[in-house]
C-alpha cells in the first residue's frame, strides 16, 4: 500500500495524513474491542485509580482490590488445595482436553481431564505399592523437561498428599545429590534414560545410598534394569507404575490446605541449594491473587490454551498453569526445542503466553533487525506510537490499520490468539514492554516476586499500562519497606528493602534453620533482599539489590546490579558484569555486546566489520563505554558507582557456561572467578 502511493506521487507525510484520517474514522464509528471487554478504556481510568494502595498502622501497604483488610487466602471455596483446583477443572471440563503434546510437524494430541486424574491416581497407587506413604513426609522426586508425565506425575503426589521435589536438568550433578540427600528421597521420576544413568552413578559411588526407585517416562533398554539392580536401584517404566496402580487401586488421601505440596530448590549464586517448603494453601493464595486483581478484565476460562515451555522446576510456570486447570483450560506442551517455540504456536494456538524478560527483549530485536533501512525503522516507530497512545487511554485491539499494516505478522508468529501475557523472573525493559503492549494487540501484566513468596507478590494493574515498575502489592499478601543504613535507603522516605508478609510465603527451609532465620524474621516477614521504591499511584519499583553489595577503597557502597540495569540499556550491550574490589577504588565491567544490534550501531559510527572482529576493536570499545557512561550520569550515578574500563567478551554468559543460574541470574562468584586475567588487566591499565 505505501509502494504503491509513492510510486503514485504521494509524498510520505501525505501518506501518514492518509493513514491517520483512516485511523480516526475507525475510532469514530467502532466500540473498540479489547478481549472481551468492550468498554476498557473507562475501566482503565477506573481501575487505574485504584492502583493505589493502603497503609496499615505498621506501615504496610496491601491492596485496594479485595473485600476488606484480610489478606486472600482462597479465590473458590471448592479449590483450596492443588488437589483441588485441578477436581474444579474436571467438573467444568469433564472430558473435555487437559494436556496437549505434539511430535514434529504434527497436530497437537490431547490428553483429556479425566484421563489425567485417572493416570494421577494409577500411578499414585502404583507408588504405594512400592513402598511410599500417603503422607507429606513422603517427598518424591521429579527429574524432566516439561511435558504432560510432569503434570501427571505431580498430581499423582497430591492425589496421595506426597510432596513434589522437582530436580533441574541445570543444577549440577553435585546439587542434585545434595537435594536428593537433604529430602530423603528414595523414589525418583526422570523422562530420559540418561537421566537415569546420571542418578545410577551417585549410587554406584554411595553418594545417594538412600535412592531405590526410578521411574522412567520414556522407554529403556534391560541393560539399564539390570545395572539397577545390581547396585540396589528398581527401574520401572512410568506405564507399568501405571498398571500395578490400576491393578491395585487405593482410595485417594486429599491433602489438607496447611500440608505440605513442594519443595522447591533454589539455585542460588552461592553454596548449596535452599529448599524454599510451600504448602497447598501458600500456592492457592498466590494465584488466587491474581484472579482478584483481574477478575473484572480478563478473567480466566474454558477455552483458554496455555503454552508451556518454562521450566515447571520453577514456581512462576506452575503457578500460571494452575490459573488454567482451575477454569477447566488446556495447557500444550512444546517440543523441548525452543528453536521451535514459534512453529509449536503456530500449531497450538495460545491464548495465554507466559514469558521472561529475556524472551521478550530477544522478540522486540528480532523485530527492529527485520525494519533494515531507515524508512522502515521510522514507519515501525510511528505504528508504535499511534498504538502506545492508544494503550494509554485504555485501548487494547489487534484490528487497527496499523495491525494490518504492521503488526499482524508479529501477532501472526504467537499463533494469532494471544489475549494476555505475564511476564517475570526478571526486570523487564519499559522500552521493550511499551512496544509490546502496542504490537502484539493484548493485555501484558508484569510481576514481581520470588520462590519463597511462591512466585508472585505484586502484579500490574488493569489499566495502568505504565511501564518501569512492577504494580501494586497482590490481595494474598502485605508489602513493607524496612531501612538499608549503609545504602542509604529509608523507609521513612519511601525507599528500601522489600519485605512480604501473607499467606503466600513460605514455611522456611528444608533443614536449614540458619538460612530460614536470615529470610523470615520473628513476625513473618519475608526480607527479599530486593530495595524498592514506592511510586505515587502506589506501585512498586524494585530499584537496587542489597545482597551483593561491596565497599570500594574509599568506604563507598556500591550495589552493582544497580548500575548493570542502567547499563543494559545501551543499544549495542547484550550483558554486563559490574566488578568491584574493596583494595580498588573504581568499577571495572565485562561487556557482551549484541551480535545483531552492535554492527549496525558501529557502522552509525564508521566502523566496519564482522561481530568477531567488532569485538576486539578498540575503537568501538570506547564508544561502547562513552554510552555507558552517558546512561549513568542521565540515571544520577556518582562517578564512584561509573566503570572506568570495560573488557568485550563475545561470548554470552549462560546456564551451561555456568555463569547464569537456571532463572538466567548472574553468578556472580563465577563470573568474578571466570574474568579474574581481564579484570586484573583492567585495573593494572587503568592505574
Amino acid at each position: 500500500m505505501l509502494t504503491f502511493f509513492l510510486v503514485s506521487g504521494g509524498s510520505l507525510w501525505l501518506f501518514v495524513e492518509f493513514v491517520l484520517s483512516l485511523l480516526e474514522k475507525m475510532q469514530t464509528h467502532e466500540i473498540l474491542r479489547i478481549l472481551r471487554l468492550p468498554e476498557l478504556g473507562d475501566l482503565g481510568q477506573f481501575f487505574h485509580s485504584l492502583s493505589a494502595t493502603t497503609l496499615d498502622s505498621g506501615g504496610a501497604r496491601r491492596s485496594v482490590i479485595g473485600s476488606g483488610p484480610q489478606l486472600l487466602t482462597h479465590y473458590y471455596d471448592d479449590a483450596r488445595t492443588m488437589y483441588q483446583v485441578f477436581r474444579r477443572g474436571l467438573s467444568i471440563s469433564g472430558d473435555g482436553p487437559c494436556l496437549g503434546f505434539r511430535k514434529p510437524k504434527q497436530p497437537y494430541q490431547w490428553l483429556s481431564y479425566q484421563e489425567v486424574a485417572n493416570r494421577a491416581e494409577f500411578l499414585g497407587s502404583g507408588l504405594l505399592q512400592h513402598n511410599c506413604k500417603a503422607c507429606t513426609d513422603q517427598f518424591i522426586g521429579v527429574f524432566a523437561q516439561n511435558r504432560p508425565e510432569w503434570i501427571i506425575a505431580e498430581l499423582a503426589c497430591y492425589t496421595y498428599s506426597m510432596v513434589v521435589v522437582p530436580l533441574y536438568d541445570t543444577l549440577g550433578p553435585g546439587a542434585i545429590r545434595y537435594i536428593i540427600n537433604t529430602a530423603d528421597i528414595s523414589t525418583v521420576i526422570v523422562d530420559k534414560p540418561q537421566k537415569a544413568v546420571l542418578l545410577l552413578e551417585h549410587v554406584e559411588r554411595k553418594e545417594t545410598p538412600g535412592l531405590k526407585l526410578i521411574i522412567l517416562m520414556d522407554p529403556f533398554e534391560e541393560a539399564l534394569k539390570e545395572r539397577g539392580q545390581k547396585c540396589g536401584v528398581v527401574i520401572k517404566s512410568m506405564q507399568a507404575m501405571e498398571d500395578c496402580g490400576q491393578e491395585n487401586h487405593h482410595a485417594p488421601v486429599p491433602p489438607q490446605p496447611d500440608d505440605l505440596s513442594i519443595v522447591c530448590f533454589t539455585s542460588g549464586t552461592t553454596g548449596n541449594p535452599k529448599g524454599a517448603m510451600l504448602t497447598h494453601g501458600n500456592v492457592v493464595a498466590d494465584f488466587s491473587g491474581f484472579l482478584k486483581v483481574t477478575e473484572k478484565v480478563i478473567f480466566p476460562r474454558q477455552d483458554d490454551v496455555l503454552i508451556s515451555f518454562l521450566p515447571l522446576a520453577h514456581m512462576f510456570e506452575r503457578v500460571i498453569q494452575s490459573v488454567v486447570y482451575c477454569h477447566g483450560g488446556r495447557v500444550g506442551f512444546f517440543q523441548g526445542d525452543i528453536r521451535l517455540l514459534s512453529d509449536d504456536m503456530k500449531s497450538l494456538c495460545p491464548t495465554i503466553f507466559p514469558v521472561v524478560p529475556r524472551l521478550l527483549n530477544r522478540m522486540y530485536d528480532k523485530i527492529f533487525s527485520q525494519a533494515n533501512t531507515p524508512l522502515k525503522r521510522w514507519l515501525l516507530e510511528f505504528a508504535a506510537k499511534r498504538k502506545q497512545a492508544e494503550v494509554r487511554s485504555g485501548i487494547i485491539r489487534n484490528d487497527s490499520i496499523w495491525d494490518e499494516l504492521f503488526f499482524n505478522k508479529i501477532q501472526a508468529s504467537l499463533g494469532g490468539c494471544v489475549r494476555m501475557i505475564v511476564t517475570g523472573a526478571a526486570p523487564a525493559s519499559p522500552t521493550v514492554l511499551g512496544f509490546l503492549r502496542a504490537a502484539l494487540g493484548c493485555q501484558v501484566y508484569e510481576g514481581y516476586g520470588q520462590t519463597e513468596c511462591t512466585a508472585g507478590c505484586t502484579f500490574t494493574t488493569p489499566g495502568d499500562w505504565t511501564s518501569g515498575h512492577v504494580g501494586a502489592p497482590l490481595p494474598c499478601n502485605h508489602i513493607k519497606l524496612v531501612d538499608v543504613e549503609e545504602l542509604n535507603y529509608w523507609a521513612c522516605k519511601g525507599e528500601g528493602e522489600i519485605c512480604v508478609r501473607g499467606p503466600n510465603v513460605f514455611k522456611g527451609y528444608l533443614k536449614d534453620p540458619d538460612r530460614t532465620k536470615e529470610a523470615l524474621d520473628s513476625d513473618g516477614w519475608l526480607h527479599t533482599g530486593d530495595i524498592g521504591k514506592w511510586l505515587p499511584a502506589g506501585t512498586l519499583k524494585v530499584i537496587d539489590r542489597k545482597k551483593h553489595i561491596f565497599k570500594l577503597a574509599q568506604g563507598e557502597y556500591v550495589a552493582p546490579e544497580k548500575i548493570e540495569n542502567i547499563y543494559i540499556r545501551s543499544q549495542p550491550v547484550a550483558q554486563i558484569y559490574v566488578h568491584g574490589d574493596s583494595l580498588k577504588a573504581f568499577l571495572v565491567g565485562i561487556v557482551v555486546p549484541d551480535p545483531e544490534v552492535m554492527p549496525s550501531w558501529a557502522q552509525k559510527r564508521g566502523i566496519e566489520g564482522t561481530y568477531a572482529d567488532l569485538c576486539t576493536n578498540k575503537d568501538l570499545k570506547k564508544a561502547i563505554l562513552e554510552d555507558m557512561v552517558r546512561l549513568g550520569k542521565e540515571s544520577g550515578l556518582h562517578s564512584f558507582e561509573q566503570v572506568k574500563a570495560i573488557h568485550i567478551h563475545s561470548d554470552m554468559f549462560s546456564v551451561q557456561n555456568g555463569l547464569l543460574t537456571p532463572t538466567l541470574k548472574a553468578k556472580r562468584p563465577e563470573l568474578r572467578e571466570y574474568f579474574k586475567k581481564q579484570i586484573e588487566e583492567l585495573y593494572s591499565i587503568s592505574m
